[in-house]
């Protein structure tokens, strides 16, 4: 028997600490469901005492999962603790995860406690979880720069104070992949109770070794790798959940253990997570970029045709790629569109989401010869926005011409009152841009703007992303057109939706 290899998924909690990437409650249990139909293990759904939106989209998330158990972030103090063990209440399958900082930088300079005071809180913090939940993790944070010594003697007072999983991160992304490795191994052999725990590791990519040092620590012992969708975190991110399951799976003759992870919903999640956060995936981005099962060279073209495996280790449907096309078209019935989605793991919440997407894909059929499952992706990644939009794009005007000053003339709503504009600008985009700051005066700062194809073709539909910033925070908006200004509008007032609607959020090694 292969041993199981748990994934806990962190999306919901350190992916969203990436800058610009919170997520509403209706967002969190939207990819929290898509996550238990992929069967993750563990879906970490935040950090309760951040603030009381965040208390309420955990909560939301373990009243709603039923297959996968639900995990909140504390630090290792009884407020946080409390917090955390109300939210979950309702989980059928309950985590606490609490963590206390252990490198001496961490100690000294942040926590000005000393190793004894350390050791204590942690212990205590054990106790005060054991009041809500027998499954409980700690975490030494800054692990990979703490004293061996030292973590052999916390990890072992917390398993004995009732901890039943040790997770062991790489918080900056400091250690290389046989270091890493070695310390899982010898914290394992050193720890006289280390059989009575399961040990994780959570490791970030600031070297971009994050995968390479999970796996690592999987070879040296440890059964549980915490990661997220599309390696989503702050800085240079986590572990990639898609490599670390995908590595795993396609090497089975290498690890001595396997995950659960049904991997076709991969891309649909990766999709989803893209869509709501406003992150796009890289082309060349491992399993689920959209050119990882592309070939261009004339070697490895011939090579695929005369047999896949020549270039090919992994199958493109076995992760989520579809044959790309939809059999679908402008006269199809919405029981087939339906069918469609749930083929692609795409499961809408009601039949208000179902009739609007079903609109939309009406709209785009009538602008489009040929609808791609990709096309479905974006319009499902649009439809959250869409139902609970502050702003709301009604018409646009560009007027573009070989010589002339182009300019926009915008109509949107603001709490359903139409608001008009006009501007010039460098561009139709930059005009548009600029109408839309005469009507709101968002005083924000464009920080990014991005376009992709979502499809092969001239009509293809563009999927924009904008990043805006204000008083320090950061918001991203995403929108999908087969025009690209019109995309360009939506994707502007969806970042501005975002920072009206969207709270924020404590950072939890503050």
């Amino acid at each position: 028997m292969r041993d199981h290899l748990i994934i806990f998924d962190t999306t919901l909690r350190d992916g969203e600490q990436s800058p610009g990437a919170s997520m509403t409650k209706e967002e969190k249990v939207r990819i929290a469901r898509q996550l238990e139909r992929m069967g993750v293990d563990v879906i970490e759904a935040g950090f309760p005492a951040a603030s009381n939106g965040d208390f309420e989209a955990v909560k939301a998330v373990a009243d709603t999962i039923k297959g996968s158990v639900v995990c909140g972030l504390a630090r290792a103090t009884e407020a946080d603790i409390r917090r955390t063990g109300e939210a979950l209440i309702g989980a059928e399958s309950a985590r606490i995860h609490t963590f206390i900082a252990t490198s001496p930088i961490h100690m000294k300079k942040k926590l000005r406690m000393s190793p004894e005071q350390v050791m204590e809180q942690a212990i205590k913090a054990i106790k005060w979880a054991s009041q809500y939940t027998d499954n409980i993790e700690f975490s030494p944070e800054d692990a990979g720069r703490s004293e061996v010594d030292f973590l052999c003697r916390i990890l072992e007072a917390v398993i004995d104070a009732g901890a039943t999983t040790l997770n062991i991160p790489d918080t900056v992304g400091y250690t290389m992949p046989e270091q890493f490795g070695n310390l899982i191994r010898t914290l394992r052999e050193r720890i006289p109770n280390s059989d009575k725990v399961i040990f994780s590791v959570h490791c970030h990519n600031d070297l971009g070794l994050a995968v390479a040092n999970s796996l690592s620590a999987v070879m040296n012992g440890a059964r549980q790798v915490e990661c997220t969708i599309n390696g989503l975190g702050e800085r240079a991110g986590n572990a990639a959940l898609e490599e670390v399951v995908m590595a795993v799976r396609t090497r089975q003759d290498f690890f001595p253990c396997d995950t659960r992870i049904d991997t076709t919903h991969i891309v649909p999640a990766s999709k989803l997570v893209s869509g709501i956060t406003g992150f796009p995936v890289q082309p060349n981005k491992a399993i689920v970029g959209a050119n990882a099962f592309a070939h261009e060279s004339g070697i490895h073209q011939d090579g695929v045709l005369k047999h896949r495996e020549t270039y090919e280790i992994m199958r493109a449907e076995d992760v989520g790629w579809g044959a790309n096309k939809l059999l679908l078209g402008k006269h199809s019935g919405r029981n087939a569109f339906r069918s469609r989605l749930l083929e692609l793991g795409v499961q809408l919440e009601s039949e208000e989401m179902l009739n609007n997407t079903f609109m939309r894909f009406k709209e785009l059929a009538d602008k489009k010869h040929e609808i791609f499952d990709e096309d479905l992706h974006a319009l499902i990644s649009d439809e959250m926005p869409f139902m609970q939009e502050r702003y709301r794009l009604l018409a646009l005007t560009i007027h573009c011409e070989t010589g002339e000053i182009p300019y926009a003339n915008l109509v949107i709503s603001e709490d359903g009152k139409e608001l008009r504009a006009e501007s010039d600008g460098s561009g139709p985009v930059d005009a548009t841009f600029r109408a839309i700051e005469k009507i709101l005066a968002s005083g924000t700062e464009l920080q990014l703007f991005s376009v992709n194809n979502i499809t092969s073709g001239t009509d293809s539909q563009g999927e924009v992303t904008v990043r805006l910033q204000k008083s320090g925070r950061i918001v991203n908006g995403h929108g999908a057109d087969t025009d690209i200004v019109v995309a360009s509008a939506k994707a502007y007032l969806g970042a501005l939706n975002n920072l009206h609607s969207k709270l924020d959020r404590a950072h939890p090694q503050v």
